[in-house]
């Protein structure tokens, strides 16, 4: 029995494929960097949705449904922000999800697309005493989130660091997330019954809660003035370097690479730059450190390094950046459950019981 079922193949699928010897992510035939910068975000949502709803449109008219569904959902939420507000922001997220219809229907996919980017920057600003700003169902999907949260047009280079952003999480194999996500779907439960499983899944720390320690750690290092000392010393301590090592990949994460080069974009200069100028620094300390302490295993920086300073840079508190991660999660979230529900069976694994027997009577 594979422990964690490494190795176990639970699905067939045309959406992604995770190559961890060679760093490699291909999404739909597509390799990341061919993606990465270039497509937009409903450009692959539809990418990654195609052949799953039979009235999919094209590129232009499904941002343009992205973009009144984000007018919708502010619409149908709205009165309970103040609600949701009290909650973390992940669980007001998660909560005003919960909410929407459980259909099967691509009207019911694009709301569930357009509800993190309308709930995490509208619960973002009710916590802080500001007035939700509502959508601009016109605008460009990540610009439109930014101009939400910080309730003015950003620059057009924040915009497209963030749809790069989005694109690049946008879908990656089978991680736990995902198989939650299938799992329910494999039920046939509606689209949003398996996005909140997807959505749990995602909450634990060990899935998608690193890029938010990625900044304490930065900030840790900084106030010591000795990077590799403060490292050293987490690492005899048996503590776990945060934005470093994956379980699949054994060389670096394309993912990093893809968004240092957009932070090294944002970042040439004020506090941007300097965020990013110490965290190579970082970077190449620890890469040295891990190598020292850990010679039998090739430990690379992974995607959460890089999110964070790019998440920190568009203005996103830490508590949001598994808020951020689920906005462009959520489309592949959506391909896979529909190509559970049309192309695969119920899920139901085996167990071995290692438990007690009871006495048989004679």
């Amino acid at each position: 029995m594979a422990n964690g079922l490494d190795d176990v193949v639970a699905a067939e699928t045309v959406l992604s494929d995770v190559d961890g010897l060679g760093g490699r992510l291909t999404i739909r035939g597509h390799s990341l960097l061919e993606l990465a910068g270039r497509w937009r975000y409903p450009q692959v949502a539809r990418l990654l949705l195609d052949g799953f709803f039979d009235d999919l449109p094209g590129d232009a008219e499904l941002a343009e449904a992205i973009g009144r569904a984000r007018v919708e959902v502010f619409r149908r939420l709205q009165p309970i922000f103040p609600t949701l507000a009290a909650l973390d922001v992940y669980s007001g997220m998660r909560a005003g999800i919960a909410l929407l219809q459980d259909g099967g229907t691509l009207a019911d996919a694009l709301r569930l697309i357009a509800a993190p980017a309308v709930l995490t920057p509208a619960l973002l600003r009710a916590k802080r005493g500001d007035k939700a700003v509502a959508p601009d169902k016109g605008a460009d999907h990540a610009a439109d989130m930014l101009r939400m949260l910080s309730g003015k047009a950003d620059s057009p280079d924040l915009a497209r660091a963030l749809d790069t952003y989005l694109v690049t999480v946008c879908d990656h194999g089978l991680n736990a997330s995902t198989f939650a996500t299938r799992v329910v779907a494999s039920t046939q439960a509606g689209l949003t019954s398996a996005i909140l499983a997807g959505l749990g899944a995602l909450k634990g720390p060990l899935h998608g809660g690193a890029p938010g320690p990625v900044v304490e750690m930065l900030d840790a290092i900084e106030a010591s003035g000795d990077a590799a000392g403060w490292l050293r010393d987490e690492i005899v301590h048996g503590e776990r370097i945060m934005g470093f090592g994956h379980r699949i990949y054994r060389v670096r994460d394309p993912r990093a690479d893809v968004l240092k080069a957009v932070v090294r974009q944002l970042g040439g200069k004020g506090g941007t730059g300097r965020r990013l100028a110490f965290a190579e620094e970082v970077e190449q300390a620890a890469l040295e450190v891990l190598r020292v302490a850990k010679p039998q295993r090739s430990i690379q920086t992974n995607v959460e390094f890089y999110t964070a300073l790019l998440l920190e840079a568009a203005g996103f508190p830490a508590e949001a950046f598994s808020n951020v991660f689920a906005a462009g999660r959520i489309a592949g979230w959506i391909a896979h459950a529909r190509e559970q529900q049309t192309t695969g069976r119920l899920i139901r694994p085996q167990s071995r019981y290692v438990g007690p027997v009871p006495d048989l009577v004679a």
